[in-house]
């Protein structure tokens, strides 16, 4: 006798994102309302900022799906989601900016999370926003300087 036929494509593992989500919602207050609250008051104020606002206007005509994708981007980062599925490093390198740019982006996004977020939850997206910056201005920097970003 011969035995029925078995899918033997192995389930998937459980993810555990949701459970890492919420430890990190409880932990700083960070919740999707709230990233949404960041983004939107950070960008409209990219966008009159006398240094960084042209640089956005050259590249950015349509502003509601850019929000969209950061606000996906900065969910993925804070709350470790998984919603955002791009590549931000191809996108900065060639863009005409130097220190003085990414410390005067640091210290606007730095301003508003405080305004925005729980003490615990900008201190969360200000740890984040401080990598990220470092791995654009290595990006930035090498791209500028032979072409292509040394990311290694």
């Amino acid at each position: 006798m011969t035995q029925p036929e078995t899918d033997s494509t192995p389930e998937p593992a459980p993810s555990i994102r949701p459970e890492i989500t919420a430890e990190i919602q409880a932990r700083t207050g960070l919740d999707e309302p709230t990233l949404t609250t960041l983004v939107h008051s950070f960008y409209d104020r990219i966008q009159k900022d006398p240094m960084l606002g042209p640089i956005f206007a050259a590249k950015i005509t349509d502003w509601p799906p850019h929000l969209d994708r950061m606000v996906a981007f900065w969910s993925s980062v804070a709350l470790m989601t998984g919603r955002y599925h791009g590549a931000p490093v191809p996108k900065h390198m060639h863009l005409p900016v130097d220190d003085s740019h990414f410390d005067h982006w640091l210290s606007l996004f730095e301003d508003t999370a405080h305004r925005v977020c729980t003490p615990e939850g900008a201190a969360h997206v200000i740890e984040r926003a401080h990598r990220i910056a470092r791995s654009l201005r290595i990006a930035v920097r090498d791209a500028n300087q032979t072409g292509v970003p040394n990311l290694g």
